[in-house]
């Protein structure tokens, strides 16, 4: 069964939204990079890639259905964070634009009688929950210790120490 237009059109542009949020983590690892934030660094490339592995999902689901890819520009993401906790809320505000993109999708495939894919969708609506509890959560330890910048230092370590082996 072939998508509905708007519904294939909404998935494409998911595809580059999510290109644009690999690029988005990446420039976000060269700033950690660049502050010797290494933990910082590790954690957005490794999202960064993850970002990666969801385009190339949307995209797979789209061949699999017989559907016409259409990628478009990607524009550069702003990178004018002044501090650790100004990226990280600035990751946390992407994935909850992407969260209210994904739930539209979501909607819209149930009210087009899309089964197949609001299925399929289902797990960017369960992945987008972890998404922002994990830049949520790091936001909220951030402040809470944004008086003492050493403290962030600290959770950099853990970071780091998490992502060693994650490649």
């Amino acid at each position: 069964m072939k998508m509905d237009n708007s519904l294939l059109e909404d998935v494409n542009t998911q595809i580059n939204r999510e290109f644009y949020a690999a690029y988005l983590y990446f420039a976000m690892a060269t700033y950690f990079a660049e502050i010797n934030m290494e933990g910082f660094a590790k954690l957005t490339k490794n999202h960064a890639k993850e970002e990666l592995e969801h385009a190339k999902k949307l995209y797979d689901y789209l061949i699999l259905r017989d559907e016409k890819v259409s990628l478009s520009r990607i524009e550069a993401p702003d990178t004018n964070w002044t501090n650790p906790i100004d990226a990280i809320n600035a990751a946390l505000d992407h994935e909850k634009f992407v969260t209210e993109n994904i739930h539209r999708i979501y909607k819209n495939s149930k009210e087009k009688c899309d089964c197949a894919l609001e299925v399929f969708m289902q797990w960017f609506v369960a992945e987008q929950v972890e998404e922002e509890h994990l830049f949520q959560s790091m936001l909220d330890k951030m402040n809470y210790v944004q008086e003492c910048s050493c403290e962030i230092v600290n959770i950099d370590r853990e970071l780091r120490i998490q992502n060693e082996y994650v490649e």
